[in-house]
C-alpha cells in the first residue's frame, strides 16, 4: 500500500500547488504508516524532481515522451492510474487545478475508486474510511464527506494546505505505462500562457478590482499595487463582461475559484456570486466608498472611502516600507 501524487509541472518547473500535494500526500502516508511516492509527467530535469524529497516523497516515477510534452488529458489520466495498479497505491492525490478537476474523475473511474473534490484539511481516518472535508456549493459551505472505498482519489484546493519541508531527497526512476491511441483522441496543440504574470489560481496575494474603478484607463494603478505587492490580478463578473479586463482574470462563481492568503478588493460590491469564488481566502481587505457594502460583511479589514484616494496612498506607503 502506497500513496501516489500527481505533480503538475509548467514548461519543466515544478508548480507551487506540486509541492502542497506532496507535502499532503506524505501526511496521509504518515497516517497510514506507509510511504508517499510521485508520478510526474514531461521534459523535467531530475534535478527539479529531487526537490520533491524535501516534502516528504520517497520515490518520483518519471514518465518523458514526445507525446506527452502537452497536457493530454485522457493519456495522463491512464499513465496515473496504471501507476496507481502497479505501485499498490490505495491514496491518489491530485491539487484541484485545471489538469486536477480533469484528471481526477477519469482516475477514479479507471481505478473504481471513491473521489473527494477540493478537500482543504487531512482526512480522519478510521480503518478503511475517511472524513474529509471539503469545499461546497461554489464555495459558498463547507462540507464533511465519508469515503469507504479500498482505493480514494482526493484533490486539495491550491493554498488550502502548507507545503511543509522535511529534509531528505527522493528517488528518481523512469516509469513507462502502456497508453491507447484513443487516449489521444483530443489533444492540445499549443498552450499560451502569460509568462510575466503570476498564476492566479496558485496566488499567495490577489488584487482584485471592480467597475468601481470607472474603466480600463484606469487599471494602471491596479497593476501597480499588484507589483508592489507581488499579487496576481483579477477582476469582478461585469468588468470582464464589459471588455476591460480578460476573462482569464475573472474570480468568482461563473469564474476562477481563488484561496489567497490575502485577497484585495477594490470598488467591488461583493455579490453573491464573486463571494463564493473568493471566499476561502485567509484575509480579505475591501476598499468601497460605499459604506453598504455586502463585501464589508465578510471583510476582514475594510476601508470607506475613494479608491482613487486610498490605493495611490497604499501604494506610496508599501514602496516606503519596502524601501523602493
Amino acid at each position: 500500500m502506497s500513496v501516489l501524487v500527481y505533480i503538475e509541472n509548467t514548461d519543466g518547473q515544478l508548480k507551487k500547488s506540486a509541492f502542497e500535494v506532496a507535502s499532503y500526500g506524505k501526511d496521509i502516508a504518515t497516517q497510514l504508516g506507509t510511504e508517499a511516492i510521485a508520478l510526474a509527467i514531461g521534459d523535467i530535469s531530475s534535478d527539479e524532481l529531487t526537490k520533491l524529497g524535501n516534502y516528504g516523497i520517497a520515490k518520483v516515477l518519471h514518465v518523458s515522451s514526445a507525446d506527452l510534452k502537452t497536457f493530454v488529458n485522457q493519456a495522463y489520466a491512464s499513465i496515473i492510474a496504471s501507476a496507481a495498479k502497479q505501485h499498490n497505491a490505495s491514496i491518489v492525490v491530485l491539487s484541484n487545478t485545471f489538469s486536477g478537476k480533469g484528471l481526477a474523475p477519469r482516475i477514479a473511474t479507471k481505478l473504481e475508486a471513491g473521489l473527494v473534490a477540493g478537500a482543504t484539511s487531512l482526512p480522519t481516518v478510521s480503518g478503511d474510511s475517511f472524513e474529509v472535508t471539503k469545499t461546497a456549493f461554489s464555495n459558498k459551505a463547507i462540507a464533511s464527506v465519508t469515503v469507504d472505498s479500498s482505493i480514494k482519489v482526493i484533490t486539495i484546493n491550491p493554498n488550502s494546505y502548507a507545503a511543509t519541508e522535511t529534509g531528505g531527497s527522493a528517488q528518481v526512476e523512469a516509469f513507462n505505462a502502456p497508453v491507447e491511441s484513443s487516449d489521444f483522441g483530443t489533444i492540445v496543440k499549443d498552450i499560451v500562457r502569460a509568462t510575466d504574470k503570476i498564476s492566479l489560481p496558485e496566488a499567495d496575494i490577489v488584487v482584485s478590482a471592480g467597475r468601481g474603478l470607472k474603466g480600463p484607463e484606469n487599471w494602471a494603478m491596479v497593476e501597480e499595487l499588484a507589483n508592489v505587492l507581488g499579487a496576481a490580478t483579477a477582476c469582478s463578473k461585469p468588468v470582464s463582461d464589459a471588455g476591460w479586463r480578460p476573462h482569464s482574470e475573472h474570480v468568482g462563481q461563473t469564474g476562477i475559484v481563488v484561496s489567497p492568503n490575502l485577497y484585495i478588493a477594490i470598488g467591488i460590491s461583493g455579490a453573491i456570486q464573486h463571494l463564493a469564488g473568493v471566499s476561502s481566502s485567509k484575509t480579505i481587505v475591501v476598499i468601497n466608498k460605499d459604506l453598504e457594502a455586502p463585501f464589508f460583511k465578510v471583510a476582514d479589514y475594510g476601508i470607506v472611502g475613494d479608491a482613487f484616494v486610498i490605493v495611490p496612498k497604499l501604494i506610496e506607503a508599501l514602496k516606503a516600507y519596502k524601501g523602493n
